[in-house]
């Protein structure tokens, strides 16, 4: 899977093991509903977890995209969670810590499923461009809690220090021709703070971000999407554009211009 597949602007996680969540995700508009069977999920509760994922993707979630969180490469739990994702309907798998490209390979053979390799540490950081170019890989994560606490930023402070970390997501997911996806918003009262930090993601590049919470999906959803204005100046540049340089309003365009507003429609679902 590339880029040429729309990326989820909204991909919201739920913990496997609850199923009043997973009734409640099929009635939301978020673009792709990631099942933890990792973080979220206690010990005891692992194997009933895997079961319930299994279950719920083979449901469905209607148009919504399906993946399956699985515990880590070094987890107990990690060669049973690939064994019942390989016969299941989820459509992707999330892969937290990756570190390396090496790790990647095995995992996509095994499942047959595309991955979403979540960043999440120096080492990870380092290969990110490596691991986009395996591929079996559909898009990176940027695990930002984790980031931060193998970076040794203080987890109160803001996203000022994770600058390089995220735009390295980004150039590698670019270099790569797959998906990026911004982190979770840990403060699930604060809007404000959300919203800001949707229109920051966007402003990276990334394609859209993952959530934690039903209620943040309206605010990302919203960062994420073109606005009626850019959608207009996309159709007026496309209009305009006769070849070469030339002038488009108070600036200067170009065929790579040409190709921003054509990528921007196509994400806006607008064939015009």
């Amino acid at each position: 899977m590339t880029s040429m597949a729309l990326a989820p602007r909204t991909a919201l996680f739920l913990p496997a093991s609850n199923p009043r969540a997973i009734a409640k995700a099929r009635t939301l508009d978020c673009d792709m509903v990631i099942l933890d069977l990792e973080d979220a999920v206690k010990p005891e509760d692992k194997d009933a977890a895997r079961a319930a994922a299994v279950a719920a993707v083979a449901e469905g979630f209607g148009d919504r995209l399906t993946a399956i969180r699985v515990n880590g490469v070094d987890a107990a739990e990690h060669a049973a969670d690939l064994a019942a994702i390989a016969g299941s309907a989820a459509a992707l798998l999330v892969v937290p810590k990756v570190e390396d490209a090496a790790t990647i390979d095995p995992i996509a053979r095994a499942t047959g499923k595309p991955v979403l390799a979540m960043i999440e540490t120096p080492k990870g950081l380092l290969a990110a461009s490596a691991i986009a170019a395996v591929p079996g890989v559909a898009g990176l994560i940027a695990g930002t809690n984790d980031l931060k606490a193998t970076l040794g930023i203080p987890s109160a402070a803001g996203r000022g220090g994770l600058s390089l970390a995220l735009q390295t997501i980004v150039l590698a997911a670019r270099a790569g021709c797959v998906w990026a996806l911004d982190g979770v918003y840990n403060a699930l009262a604060d809007s404000e703070g959300l919203a800001a930090e949707c229109r920051e993601g966007r402003a990276f590049g990334f394609d859209g971000k993952t959530l934690i919470h039903p209620g943040q999906i309206a605010a990302a959803a919203l960062a994420f999407a073109a606005t009626d204005a850019e959608i207009a100046e996309a159709r007026a540049l496309l209009a305009a554009f006769r070849g070469g340089a030339e002038r488009f309003g108070d600036r200067m365009i170009e065929a790579m211009h040409v190709a921003q507003a054509r990528a921007l429609l196509h994400r806006a679902g607008d064939g015009k």
